[in-house]
């Protein structure tokens, strides 16, 4: 889990921010603050899962990377969209559990653009988020999978680790901090 907020060079800073995570994390809560305080447009990358799927992980059932190609093109889509244009920035709520998930996301603009907030947490804690839960698809028999599944995004360029039993407003601090220290991007003409 993380220490200290780590430096981004100008040519990295994202106009698009992943909130990414294995379930349980608190991706929704806090991509709704980042959104908040930023200013940004907040997508909910569950809301975008194919009826298929959201069926699969009601039974249980892992989902593939099949099941997940058109569900990251559709999520590609949305931050590109909100890269090229001069509005405001975006947030996306997304597991992107592997390092293809997060290159196929980081395709969707010029290099440096799409951000990664990655919610680090332990198995424990994540089940048992899960299971408290309540009104969410999500099977809590899937969380192991999810661990098995997610590969670290250590050492990828604009990533910031946050330790997600962090009180909320302290990772909503931790990542402007991470967001504040370097310019905008030069825009698209």
């Amino acid at each position: 889990m993380d220490s200290a907020i780590p430096t981004i060079s100008p040519e990295d800073r994202p106009r698009a921010l992943v909130v990414m995570g294995v379930s349980g994390c608190g991706k929704s809560s806090v991509g709704q603050s980042l959104a908040d305080a930023l200013g940004w447009t907040l997508h909910e990358g569950d809301a975008h899962h194919a009826e298929e799927s959201i069926r699969k992980m009601q039974a249980g059932i892992p989902l593939t990377d099949e099941d997940r190609s058109g569900w990251l093109d559709t999520l590609a889509r949305l931050l590109g969209t909100a890269v090229a244009s001069p509005g405001p920035g975006v947030v996306l709520t997304c597991s992107a559990l592997k390092r293809k998930y997060r290159d196929r996301l980081r395709e969707a603009g010029p290099a440096g653009t799409v951000g990664f907030v990655f919610l680090d947490l332990g198995y424990e804690t994540a089940l048992q988020r899960v299971q408290e839960r309540s009104g969410h698809f999500f099977s809590p028999e899937l969380v192991a999978n999810q661990f098995a599944t997610l590969e670290s995004p250590a050492g990828e360029g604009a990533v910031l680790s946050v330790d997600a039993t962090l009180p909320l407003a302290e990772i909503v601090h931790r990542t402007r901090a991470w967001l504040d220290q370097t310019p905008e991007p030069t825009p698209n003409p």
